[in-house]
């Protein structure tokens, strides 16, 4: 099962050197969500991140940032999915997501995406009072039946208080894979949180 992190969206000043560290961990890909900081700030922080790290980025804003530093690729907010796709995503090798926020938003949305994030599927870590939005029993059934089709497309990952106590039901569920927030970064060491998530995988 794939875990993804998302960083906070304000930046602290070791925050590029923890996110190298998580990298440096396993991390399979970490969302760069930095809404209102400009491109310069960004590049900042992607040029602390060691370069053999960089294909493991993901970027939420300034995608052209994305072949520029040869990033893993772009996740598309809500607010900026009318616009449609960056325009080097034709026939390229880079990744675009999504969020939703109902199954009949992935259903009718999903096949333009590579993997989309499904949330609030706990009560959130990071966001107070942002709570589980499913009947978890409905959830098995849905990503079954997409997974069974031979066109399936795209993966569907869990977000929303995503905490290693609650990786197995994820898994149970049927999600290729979580994405966590609060759990890593509210933690006073990010990179054992992550290293125990990873175990609970």
């Amino acid at each position: 099962m794939q875990l993804f992190v998302i960083t906070p969206p304000t930046t602290a000043a070791a925050e590029p050197h923890v996110a190298g560290a998580l990298l440096a961990a396993g991390l399979a890909a970490l969302h760069l969500r930095k809404p209102g900081a400009p491109a310069q700030e960004l590049a900042a922080y992607i040029e602390a991140i060691p370069e053999e790290f960089h294909p493991r980025l993901v970027l939420h804003s300034h995608y052209e940032l994305v072949p520029h530093y040869g990033l893993r690729g772009a996740h598309l907010p809500a607010g900026r999915r009318a616009a449609g796709p960056p325009p080097w995503r034709p026939d390229s090798d880079f990744t675009l997501s999504t969020s939703f926020h109902s199954l009949a938003e992935v259903a009718q949305h999903r096949r333009r995406y590579d993997y989309v994030f499904l949330s609030p599927i706990f009560d959130s870590l990071s966001k107070p009072g942002y709570g589980a939005a499913f009947d978890l029993g409905t959830l098995p059934g849905a990503l079954a039946r997409w997974a069974a089709r031979p066109s399936y497309r795209p993966q569907v990952l869990a977000l929303g208080g995503i905490a290693a106590a609650n990786l197995g039901a994820v898994r149970e569920m049927g999600f290729a894979g979580a994405a966590a927030l609060g759990a890593v970064w509210q933690s006073p060491d990010p990179v054992a949180a992550f290293q125990a998530l990873q175990l609970s995988c």
